[in-house]
Order: structure tokens, then sequence, then C-alpha cells
């Protein structure tokens, strides 16, 4: 039994505790992540009386991430519970990882009482330090009566704009005092300011896009996290113009290989578009920095990014457009509309570019003798994936595999460890957007959406725990995980470039049985002729699944030597280009 204060209908008196979960509650956040302590102690028995879900993590780095995995899928904010001492240096790369990927999150930390710290103590007085230059917004409550304004204003900080993560230091001893709240009438669901595009700019835009005979689409994630998704159906089905997709903005076109492609397989198309449309997406390394070769020299680009700073990172843009990805193509669809812009046809050239990397990916995983080729394990499972299932990738190896084979259907429905490439954190982000898609599910009536996390074997030793936490929450997860032993994009690049290898073996392991320490299930896959069946056990299952598929450790090695499956390159910087990707295949 507490002694914290109760609500009183005279006094309004709350703990900070209360106060924090009341006004989390007004915007429809209804799951919090949080690794245990005493810490947070009011706080979360304030969100065990209004009915919060807890979602308990074991590494600080894996809460973020699962809030992070949360807002991914949901819309909603994520919010992650640590502790400053040990536990935000442990964060560093979760917050690193959910703010390049531009996930709205809040971490709220808890700090030492100040009137404990020391003059010359081991620590830095100020608390965040570790965080101000890896987030989007950091501040610290100064008294116990401002937690609902400072909580408000991280909730603005992290939803506004380009969102982010926003770090709030709370003293310790703020969630246990007692403070006035004025409870608010209704829910108050966060709706950030969004910005237009000018006239101007969309006029220039149709003219390009009216007189391309090439034109194409790259949609990010923050065409994603704009809604834009039904727009820009519309102007592929409309104009027939190919939209890839990238990150979050996966999806958002089904990849039916006739209109909607994946950026990763796709891209060596891209050097063919005569005008590309960038909606949401950075001119970063994984789009080649929007240099030749990986688009034309003399290609026109069109950016639409809510962050004005983003626009021409790298290379000079020909329209700019400062806006909200879905108010900019609404006015570009209006334009192209009112233009009569009939568009150029179907994009044959597209598939025309990727006949020579489709043959050889078609050739490779087709035997059913073992070792088992990972495109096996990808294209067993791409016959049983629901299409509006959650995919989430990790590793390193298999990722690259994946992208050939992986086709995403519908929305939110795709992320990995980019930009940062922190392996390990997809089985975190798997367990937040299984929680995301428990509480969907519960708010719609509807069934919940499977979350599939493929990884590999090395990927999945950092944060294997946190089945611990799927287990506790009655999460389901079905995993997925490529084992060939080894770190093998390391060791097939030592073996490419040196002809042997060092510090790369992990040996075949049994991690499956990792999953049976937490109560769930687990199998060992060795035979092709496995994997389906196992797959169907796995979606059928009521909690979370571990399929451990010992896959050919010898595959590597093809990625490395071959550009048609190269779907990510690791070596791709500007200085090496022309070697590693968009090869000239006869």
């Amino acid at each position: 039994m507490t002694s914290t204060p109760s609500t009183s209908a005279k006094t309004n008196r709350l703990n900070g505790g209360q106060v924090i979960i009341r006004t989390l509650k007004k915007t429809g956040i209804k799951t919090i992540f949080c690794l245990s302590g005493t810490a947070h102690t009011h706080l979360l028995f304030a969100a065990q009386d209004e009915k919060f879900r807890i979602v308990s993590g074991r590494h600080e780095t894996a809460t973020v991430a699962a809030a992070d995995g949360y807002a991914r899928v949901s819309g909603k904010v994520g919010v992650a519970l640590i502790k400053a001492d040990q536990g935000l240096p442990n964060a560093l790369t979760g917050i690193i990882t959910a703010n390049l990927a531009c996930s709205p999150v809040v971490v709220i930390v808890s700090l030492t009482p100040e009137n404990t710290l020391e003059a010359d103590g081991a620590g830095d007085n100020d608390q965040l330090h570790l965080a101000k230059g890896i987030c989007k917004w950091a501040r610290t409550v100064p008294t116990a009566d401002r937690l609902a304004e400072f909580v408000d204003t991280a909730l603005r900080h992290a939803t506004s704009g380009r969102p982010g993560v926003a770090v709030l230091g709370v003293p310790q001893q703020f969630e246990g005092a007692a403070v006035e709240y004025i409870e608010q009438a209704k829910e108050e669901h966060l709706a950030p300011v969004r910005s237009g595009p000018s006239a101007e700019s969309i006029a220039q835009a149709v003219s390009l896009i009216a007189n391309a005979k090439r034109p194409l689409i790259v949609a990010g994630t923050g065409a994603a996290l704009s809604g834009a998704g039904a727009t820009l159906r519309h102007l592929a089905r409309t104009y027939k113009l190919p939209v890839f997709g990238g990150n979050l903005g996966r999806g958002l076109v089904p990849e039916d290989l006739k209109l909607g492609f994946s950026w990763p397989l796709a891209q060596v198309a891209a050097k063919d578009a005569d005008v590309v449309l960038f909606v949401g997406t950075r001119l970063s390394q994984r789009l080649g920095y929007g240099l030749a070769p990986r688009f034309a020299a003399d290609a026109k680009f069109i950016q639409i990014d809510v962050e004005a700073k983003e626009i021409g990172r790298n290379r000079a843009v020909d329209v700019a457009i400062a806006s909200d990805a879905k108010l900019a193509l609404d006015a570009l669809s209006a334009a192209l509309a009112a233009k009569n812009y009939a568009g150029v046809g179907e994009p044959a050239w597209v598939n025309k570019a990727m006949e020579v990397r489709m043959a050889r990916i078609d050739e490779l995983g087709r035997g059913d003798a073992a070792p088992i080729h990972p495109y096996r394990m990808g294209r067993d499972l791409m016959a049983q994936m629901p299409e509006n299932a959650i995919y989430v990738g990790d590793g390193a190896d298999i990722q690259n595999w994946m992208h050939a084979i992986l086709r995403i259907k519908s929305e939110r429905a795709f992320m990995d460890h980019y930009p940062l490439g922190s392996m390990g954190i997809g089985t975190p982000l798997a367990l937040g957007a299984a929680a995301a898609s428990r509480e969907i599910a519960e708010d719609t009536g509807e069934a919940e959406r499977p979350v599939v996390l493929v990884t590999g074997d090395g990927s999945f030793g950092f944060y294997c725990a946190e089945l611990n936490g799927a287990a506790l929450a009655g999460l389901k997860i079905v995993c997925l995980m490529s084992n060939d032993g080894g770190w093998g994009t390391e060791k097939h690049g030592q073996m490419n470039a040196m002809g042997r290898h060092i510090n790369c073996e992990l040996g075949q392991c049994d991690y499956h049985l990792i999953a049976h320490t937490f109560g769930l299930k687990g199998e060992r896959i060795e035979k092709p002729e496995d994997i389906a069946p196992a797959i169907r056990r796995a979606f059928a299952a009521d909690q979370t699944t571990v399929l451990n598929v010992i896959t050919d450790p010898a595959a590597g090695i093809v990625r490395k030597q071959d550009p048609r499956v190269q779907t990510i390159a690791f070596e791709d910087i500007v200085s090496s280009q022309k070697k590693h990707y968009t090869p000239a295949i006869a």
C-alpha cells in the first residue's frame, strides 16, 4: 500500500508521478517502456492506476528502442523511463537511433537530487549533458509544480517539425511531491502545426514533372510521418509515376514491382530518371548523396522536406519545397490535375534497368539441399507473411539478402536500424512494434497486425534478453534468425580483401534456447524443407517464437563480389561509389 497523495475534488492535489501520467494520457498514449528500478516508483504506480501498459526492458538502449518501435507503428509518442546515473550512458545508442530515424520519443530521466551532488564529484552536475548533443531537445524540470508544463513541452518538441527525441530530466523527488494539477476536460491528441508549400514552388515542380520522360518519386520517413500515403498512391496510380520507398516510406505505395518498389532493390534504375521528386527523405549515404553515378548528373531534382536545412544536402536541387510532405503532395496533385497532366505511361524503364539484377537474384537459393541459402528463408517467409505485417530488419548480410526478396505492402510496416546502423536494436524495435500493434487493435477492434523480426546471429546477441519483456507483456513476435555462425559481413569482407579472416567466428549456437529460457517458443532449423512449416507454426502460435535457421556460412562472399545482389553496399562512400554501386552490367 502506498502513501502517495490521492486525487481530491477540492484541492486537485496529485503527486508528481500522477501529473506526468495524466499529461501523457491526454495525448492518447497507453503504453510506456521502463527498465525496472526505484527511480520511477511513483510514476509507475500512477501508470498502473491509469490503466497504462508497462513494458519492461533489460537495457536502457533497448528501452528507448522499444519506445521508438512503438512510435513508428502507432504514430503516437513513444515514452521511455530510465535513470540518469548508469542509465543515461547506456541509453545513448537508443536515443541516437530514434533521433536519426525521426521518431517522436520522449525519454524521461530520473535525476539524482541536486542536494546530493558534490562540488567535485565523479559525475557532471549537469546530468543531461551526455544527451544534449544527440537529441532534439533536452531540459530539466526546475520545480515540481511545473511538471505538466515541461512534459507538454517535451511532447511538442518530439512531434513538431521534423520529429525526434526529447529528453526530460525529472529530479527523483519530484515524482513523489504533492502538486496542484488542473484536470483537462478531454483528451488533446497532439496536432503539430504544419507549413504548406508556396504556389511558386508547386508550379515549378509541375513544370518539371510534366516535361519529364522518366519521372521518379523517392519517398522516405517524412512522407509516412505526414500521412501522405493516400496521395502518393493516387499520384502513382493516376499518372503511372514509379515510387521508390525507403525506411518508413516503404509500403506507402505497395511494392508490387509495377508502381511501388523498395529503394534498396530498385536503386539501380535511379540513374535513368530525368526528374526525381524526393519526399521526406534525406540525400544521405543510402541515396548516394544524390550524386552520380547513383543519379544522372543532369537529372532535375525536386525536394520536399519539412526541415528546410535538409534541402540540397550534398547536391543542389532545382525546386526546393520546404513544407509538410502531405500538404505539398496534395498541392502538387491538384496542380497536375488542373494542368490535365496524363503521365507518361507504364514505367517500363524501371523494370528494364532491373532485369539483370532480378535474373541473378532469381537464380540463387532455389535448391532443396542444405546448407540453407538466406534467399530460401526469405522466399518462404514472403509466401506466408500477411500483407499488413510489420517487418523489422536487423543484422548486416541478412538485411542485404532480405531486401532482394522483401515486398512491403502496407503503411508503417517497415523499420530497421538505419540510419545509425546499430545492429541488435531490431529486437527491441520489434518489441515496441508489437506493443503498438496490440494497442491499435484494442482501439479499433481489428485483429493485431503480426510483427516479424528478421535478424542475424550476431545482431540477435546484443539485446536477446529483451525477449523477457515480450514474455512478461504477452507480446508476440515471429523472429527468424539467419545463423551463419559468424559476423558475415566482416568475415567475407576480410576474405575478399585478404584471403583469410580473423575474429569473425561465433559458432552456430542454439539461440532458440534463449526463447525457451523466457518461456517462449524456439526451434532450430537445418533443412530447407523445414522452414515453411516452422513459419506456419510461428504465425499460429500465441506467443513469441524464435526460429534459429542455420544458413550457409559461405553465401556471403557472393554478396561481396557480385554487385547484382548488393542492395546495401557498406563500402558506399563518395570516393568508391563508382566501384561499388550502380555498376554497368551487361
